[in-house]
């Protein structure tokens, strides 16, 4: 495991918006106007019967066998997250196609499904890197080459990516070069721990609340979506998931969920050149769960440390950067090397 990687600019906050929580904040309410985007909405097809919404933003000028980058969203969010909109239009202007998926029954997917999205959902990534690369080679000869794929995850999709990576790598197509997962709780018992403590309870709660409004919507426009034997609305993430997540996914309870759903038991096994990017002060994810003595890191992966940036931040100093938003650049180097 390493803390630093050669040529990555090191993260420096301004003096406006030092710790963990200005980052945090200020990162989702800072005003962003979303450019326009001629995405194509696709739908991908899932085994149980439920579907997934994929945004398709092809830029002009893409060809087959070009760079391609499938970006997920996080917890309580969907394919029009700011980060997602972001990276989107960074990326199509350097020729990239970008595809971003909205999880089950969220964003334009909400009437898709009946069943919900959680943390350890990588059969549904799995599915959308397969049609992606169909996708991809419409119109191509048959040994044009396959796209040049990017895998990224942000928070909770972070977790799922890594998972997806790691526990049947022979399952994951050689289309997929590299992948980057940002501020990702690796270890759930301990993220849901951390969020919990008095320091995070206005997170915890507000998280909570934001949820059980999305499943009302949900249960609106599906009324045979799965709901809880109970009826009890909870205030708490962990009791979120006891209540319904775990049981709707067929777990005992959250503990099992959180068990099984884990990336750091599969982090081992990936083979794909993989970047974790976290930072130290992460109010959500503690930095505890990285460290070596919990995680066997393998060649392939490797981990980018910041002492500050907070949870999914990185608003930094005026640099050589275009502009302040540091973890965008960073993953724009990464699928685009010749930034």
């Amino acid at each position: 495991m390493a803390s630093t990687v050669p040529h990555t600019p090191e993260f420096k906050p301004p003096w406006w918006l030092r710790g963990p929580h200005a980052q945090t904040i200020a990162s989702a309410l800072m005003p962003h106007r979303p450019p326009e985007h001629r995405a194509v909405l696709r739908n991908v097809e899932l085994d149980d019967g439920d579907a997934l919404a994929v945004h398709d933003d092809t830029p002009d000028g893409w060809l087959p066998g070009g760079r391609v980058a499938i970006l997920s969203h996080g917890l309580a969010d969907d394919h029009s997250s700011p980060l997602l909109v972001r990276l989107t239009e960074k990326l199509t202007q350097r020729g990239v196609r970008v595809f971003r998926w909205d999880m089950r029954c969220c964003g334009a997917g909400i009437a898709l499904a009946r069943r919900p999205y959680h943390a350890g959902c990588s059969g549904d990534l799995a599915a959308v890197v397969e049609r992606v690369v169909a996708w991809c080679r419409e119109g191509a000869a048959a040994n044009s080459p396959d796209p040049d794929l990017a895998l990224f995850g942000v928070s909770l999709s972070g977790n799922v990516l890594l998972k997806y990576l790691g526990e049947a790598p022979d399952r994951v197509p050689a289309a997929v070069r590299c992948a980057i997962s940002v501020n990702p709780p690796i270890d759930l018992v301990v993220g849901c721990e951390s969020i919990a403590s008095r320091a995070n309870r206005i997170y915890d709660r507000y998280f909570t609340g934001i949820l059980v409004k999305h499943l009302e919507a949900w249960w609106r426009v599906r009324p045979d979506a799965v709901r809880p034997a109970e009826t009890a609305r909870p205030r708490t993430l962990r009791q979120f998931d006891d209540w319904f997540t775990a049981p709707a996914i067929g777990y005992r309870d959250a503990l099992e969920y959180y068990q099984h759903s884990s990336a750091a038991q599969f982090i081992p096994t990936i083979r794909v050149p993989t970047t974790i990017i976290t930072s130290r002060d992460d109010p959500f994810v503690p930095f505890e769960m990285f460290a070596a003595d919990r995680v066997a890191y393998p060649k392939s992966v490797r981990l980018v440390v910041t002492d500050q940036g907070g949870h999914v931040g990185f608003i930094g100093q005026t640099s050589d950067d275009p502009d302040n938003r540091w973890l965008d650049w960073r993953v724009v180097e990464i699928i685009d090397p010749r930034l």
